[in-house]
């Protein structure tokens, strides 16, 4: 009897929903923010983010990582991922490719102002071991998005229509769309500023499609590489008239069209879509959705069952919740919502996010820590499944309105 009642026992502890979190390492006093994970062809996970004084103004800022062995309880101690001497050094993202060829793409800001990113990118065949990869190869991306400054152009325009009575009312709003018009002209300003901040996506065998969003326009675009980094070709941007839709998290549907998911820097404060029917390179006007966000990075991942989960700060004003939504019609409604954290505003937050499915089919994790249990900040990581979303809030939420 004993025996049947343990074996019953494990066997309900095996199929219960997996959820499990930890802090990738102690709370840190300095700023720790914007984490990237992978899984490695072996089975251990790799995780990276910028840490430093700050960010673009702080030129000891650095990006970090750290490993997780399969199997193991604990991770790594922080080993350093790329820093370049007294420059700022920001939103680092990896990617596996299909030969097991690791990827680490970032930003050195030249000026200490977004616009002065610089994109660049190293890759690795020799990060089995303990410590930080061993780079074979470093490189820049030289951005030219296809047909910027006219499509910009015409976005500002309509934007003048749009807002006419704020723009006669507001002269500092009126006086930016000035200084837009002036930079879309400027050759430097359209090439420089490109920052990534969600996992690239692969279309068919060697076609890496990287999301890329800048601070000066306050739009998106794709970047693409099918010769393993030799050569860059770029989409048209992911815009409209309400610009600031920026960090797109991009998404495969079962018919080929791609969607994008993207922060909100603008007015309606809700995520932002688009959809791309040719592979990347055009995309609809930016449609404002009925999920809130105030102005946070969002992920989202096809899962293998077919189902999406999208991670977002579900607010319009601040980061202090953090939650998971489920989709069975690739991002047309979302029927269930499972909260990562929930703080009292200004007492911690939990934002960023990087979410991958693992060989084995659960989820992994990343973000942006903070609490006011401790003074500094952390990455987190979260390990789950989609049973244990299946388990949560049932709801019934569209995604346009």
């Amino acid at each position: 009897m004993t025996s049947f009642l343990t074996a019953l026992f494990l066997c309900a502890a095996a199929n219960a929903p997996l959820y499990e979190q930890q802090l990738v390492f102690e709370p840190d006093p300095k700023h720790n923010h914007s984490s990237s994970i992978v899984e490695t062809p072996n089975g251990d996970l790799l995780v990276c983010w910028f840490h430093g004084s700050g960010e673009r103004s702080s030129d000891d800022v650095l990006v970090a990582g750290a490993r997780k062995r399969k199997g193991d309880d604990k991770w790594s101690a922080p080993f350093i991922m790329a820093d370049t001497p007294n420059l700022p050094d920001c939103n680092p993202v990896m990617f596996v490719d299909p030969r097991g060829t690791l990827w680490l793409f970032w930003v050195t800001i030249q000026n200490n102002e977004w616009g002065g990113a610089l994109l660049k990118y190293r890759t690795s065949t020799d990060y089995a071991q303990d410590g930080p990869p061993k780079w074979q190869w470093q490189d820049v991306v030289h951005c030219r998005p296809l047909d910027l400054e006219d499509d910009f152009l015409e976005a500002v325009k309509q934007a003048e229509i749009q807002y006419a009575p704020q723009l006669k009312a507001d002269e500092k709003m009126a006086k930016g769309l000035n200084e837009w018009k002036t930079k879309a002209k400027d050759k430097l300003a359209q090439r420089l500023g490109w920052m990534p901040r969600i996992h690239p996506i692969l279309l068919g065998e060697n076609r890496i499609m990287l999301g890329l969003y800048s601070d000066v326009f306050n739009c998106s675009i794709a970047a693409f590489t099918e010769d393993w980094g030799e050569n860059w070709t770029f989409s048209q941007p992911i815009i409209s008239y309400e610009l600031g839709n920026i960090q797109p998290a991009f998404v495969t549907k079962k018919n080929g069209d791609i969607v994008a998911f993207m922060r909100d820097n603008g007015i309606p404060k809700c995520i932002r879509t688009s959809v791309s029917a040719d592979h990347g390179i055009n995309w609809t006007p930016t449609a404002t959705t009925a999920l809130p966000n105030p102005g946070s990075s969002v992920d989202c991942v096809g899962l293998k069952s077919g189902s999406w989960v999208l991670i977002c700060n579900d607010t319009q004003d601040g980061r202090h919740i953090l939650s998971a939504y489920l989709s069975e019609d690739e991002g047309a409604t979302w029927i269930r919502r499972r909260r990562f954290e929930s703080f009292i505003k200004d007492q911690g937050s939990g934002s960023y996010p990087s979410l991958i499915q693992a060989a084995d089919g659960t989820l992994h994790l990343t973000y942006s820590y903070v609490s006011q249990e401790f003074k500094g900040s952390a990455i987190k990581h979260v390990h789950f499944d989609e049973a244990w979303l299946r388990d949560g809030e049932q709801i019934s939420q569209p995604t346009t309105k």
